[in-house]
């Protein structure tokens, strides 16, 4: 079949959750949840980092799930500070396992850009502590680990190891020192792209081409 994007909703605790999937031209071998920036300063799942790291899950053979966010596109209820939209995307997996279990059967990645980091770390930790299968792979972008946090820091920010984290040298948004404080206590390595800003312009083939590298190792 065709690469194609395809237009569906989830269930979330406000409402309707409006969401894309990218499909590759093959059968998935597994999918990707992509979480976009702050949909209170202008985020929406047609971010340039998102639909960046999304073209290169589905290269490698991922189905992409790119959702928005409360209040944004057809998504229901308004903007939660990452309470509800952490309850959306938990609720939005359990979905996804049920409608497309071949595909949830196989490797998944949690990948995300900024606001999405934070909400992507923390259900990172809640499926951690519980029987959830945890992502193969997890890629953020423009980390804000330490922003959007409802829950104990010693346990939100955590990651595992082999994750990929992408910072802009010149991020004005979330500054690579922020970015440090959260890496130096779980010795996180952080990838810092010389000359970025927080939205990667004119470096996005750079970070394109890191996920894909990563991407080869699932």
């Amino acid at each position: 079949m065709a690469a194609h994007t395809e237009i569906t909703s989830f269930d979330g605790l406000a409402g309707s959750i409006d969401c894309a999937l990218d499909w590759p031209d093959t059968t998935p071998t597994g999918w990707a949840l992509i979480l976009h920036p702050n949909p209170a300063q202008g985020g929406t799942r047609e971010n340039k980092v998102v639909t960046t790291i999304s073209r290169a899950c589905v290269q490698a053979g991922l189905l992409a799930v790119r959702p928005n966010f409360r209040g944004i596109g057809l998504s229901g209820g308004q903007f939660d500070e990452g309470r509800g939209e952490r309850a959306d995307m938990a609720a939005l997996v359990e979905q996804f396992k049920t409608r497309y279990p071949e595909v949830y059967a196989g490797k998944w990645v949690l990948g995300g850009f900024s606001f999405g980091t934070s909400i992507g770390l923390q259900l990172y930790a809640d499926w951690e502590k519980s029987d959830q299968h945890l992502p193969d792979m997890v890629i953020m972008a423009g980390s804000a680990a330490l922003r959007f946090n409802k829950q104990d820091t010693r346990i939100a920010v955590r990651a595992p190891d082999d994750a990929l984290i992408v910072h802009g040298e010149n991020d004005d948004v979330v500054p690579l020192e922020e970015v440090m404080r959260w890496a130096r206590p779980i010795d996180m390595p952080v990838v810092v792209i010389p000359n970025a800003g927080h939205f990667f312009h004119g470096k996005l083939l750079i970070l394109r081409q890191l996920v894909q590298t990563r991407l080869k190792s699932l």
